[in-house]
């Protein structure tokens, strides 16, 4: 047993430096790849930053910080989200803790197929032991290519091979009955040049047919690629904005992995935050103006939703969905719209029609402002930051008056100037609440149930929030950004935007 479980190690090792070898050319939730989680695994909080593998099967990267000084051990699993697969728990994997900072933890996960997965993690301590399970869409939005130089050195390796097998073939039909010394005659190496005719025959057709066969195999792999979604929106009359959402992944999903629980599809939404939808609308590209809207759903794959009084211009259109395995989707377009004068906003929609965004202090459509508490230190890519923010009234005093907006202390939007990293970001992190929901429970129809395990998602109890909030998130790439952070407050939303730059 000892030496089948060394074995099996060994392997996990050679495949993990294999899969390091290939680039990292992977962008989920529209090119904001990397999922950021905070929570409670029991009595301790935990920071949980997943980067998905750039190709699937492959190796997802795990950073645990824990805010607890006592966290002496943590554990990793992968499991599917839904199915079969989701009972059969592999072997878990100890992260290991960093020797530079005690309260970090990395590892790294074997994910398999595509879908929509989860990471459990437990936590074990002074404290006693608990867990946490965080969402993780792994899916491959790129063919990986080889490294040339690794290439290269294949390609010689396997021209020796070639060569080699194709002189053993002539040699034995030559010199294979020779005794030691003589010299084969004109007989046999006739006939040996023969044999090496046909060896070399064969080869060049081995090779020739393996690459059909690895070309037919990699476009097929191909064509189960993520292709981002795109939404189309079209104007009716009455200031309705209609949107037809599209499945580019739907039909080659359904012909390659049939019966898999994981096929997405459009009539298996299901409620985040007790909508099926959350639309997006940022004008561009000055980014001033911005919508947070809730469209009804009309009929599969149909939505429509009213407008509020929008100023005229080119929109950006974010639409986020969920699937009933808990796999999040973004869809994305752009509108052109011409000055609205809409009804006003109702229920949970929000948004400005001309925000002045701001490095450190956003002031608020009735005055008050919202500030973000940072230091002076640069924003680095791929770091996660917990970003904090704290609502003043007039006179620079903490806000007392701010309400749970659809159940969370608020709601941050990361895009960048160019439109191509967008991220809906909540205090509990990147990944939606319908999948957390099921992450935890096995189902979508009891979110407040998981909210309660995250790191101050309890707002059942709750009369008033803050005045501070935090959202964790890190930048993917260097460039500018914008930030738009919305909070509730008497009975109406508020945004703050800002901007910052990433190095």
């Amino acid at each position: 047993m000892a030496e089948t479980t060394e074995a099996v190690t060994s392997m996990r090792r050679i495949l993990l430096a294999l899969t390091l070898l290939l680039p990292f050319t992977l962008s989920a939730h529209v090119n904001s790849p990397d999922v950021y989680f905070d929570g409670n695994a029991g009595p301790y909080h935990l920071l949980v930053t997943i980067r998905p593998p750039a190709v699937v099967p492959g190796v997802a990267t795990i950073e645990i910080r824990c805010a607890d000084k006592d966290v002496t051990r943590i554990q990793v699993v992968p499991l599917r989200m839904v199915g079969e697969a989701s009972k059969l728990a592999p072997v878990a994997d100890t992260a290991e803790r960093s020797q530079h900072d005690p309260q970090l933890f990395t590892g790294k996960l074997w994910i398999m197929t595509r879908g929509s997965w989860k990471v459990q993690v437990e936590a074990e301590g002074a404290q006693g032991k608990g867990q946490l399970s965080v969402p993780l869409p792994a899916v491959s939005r790129n063919s990986s290519t080889m490294q040339a130089a690794l290439g290269a050195i294949l390609a010689v390796l396997g021209l020796a091979l070639v060569i080699g097998f194709i002189s053993m073939a002539g040699a034995a039909a030559r010199e294979a009955d020779l005794e030691p010394g003589a010299e084969p005659d004109p007989r046999k190496r006739k006939r040996g040049y023969l044999r090496e005719a046909i060896a070399t025959i064969i080869v060049v057709g081995t090779i020739l047919f393996g690459n059909q066969w690895w070309k037919a195999e990699a476009a097929a792999n191909a064509r189960l690629n993520y292709k981002v979604p795109h939404v189309e929106a079209v104007l009716k009359p009455g200031n309705f904005l209609q949107l037809h959402i599209s499945n580019p992944n739907e039909e080659e999903r359904n012909r390659f992995i049939y019966r898999s629980p994981d096929r997405l599809q459009l009539d298996d939404l299901i409620p985040d935050h007790g909508h099926l939808m959350h639309l997006f609308l940022v004008s561009t590209p000055e980014m001033k103006s911005f919508w947070h809207l809730h469209p009804r759903q009309d009929e599969t794959g149909e939505f429509s939703a009213a407008l509020p009084s929008v100023p005229a211009g080119r929109y950006q259109i974010y639409a986020d969905i969920v699937h009933h395995t808990g796999f999040p989707e973004t869809q994305v377009g752009t509108v052109d719209l011409p000055a609205i004068s809409g009804q006003p906003l109702a229920g949970d929609d929000s948004g400005e029609p001309a925000l002045a965004a701001s490095e450190r202090t956003a002031q608020l459509a009735n005055g008050d402002r919202m500030v973000w508490l940072r230091d002076a230190s640069p924003l680095k890519a791929a770091n996660p930051f917990w970003f904090r923010f704290r609502i003043e009234d007039k006179d620079g005093k903490p806000a007392t008056n701010l309400e749970p907006y659809m159940g969370m202390a608020g709601h941050a939007v990361f895009l960048s100037n160019d439109g191509n990293i967008f991220a809906h970001v909540h205090p509990a992190g990147s990944v939606a609440m319908a999948a957390v929901s099921i992450a935890e429970t096995g189902t979508a129809e009891s979110s407040d149930t998981a909210m309660q395990g995250m790191a101050g998602m309890d707002h059942a109890s709750q009369q008033t929030i803050g005045p501070e909030i935090s959202f964790p998130y890190g930048f993917p790439t260097p460039g500018d950004y914008h930030i738009f952070v919305q909070v509730k407050r008497a009975g109406r939303v508020e945004t703050g935007a800002f901007t910052a730059h990433v190095e």
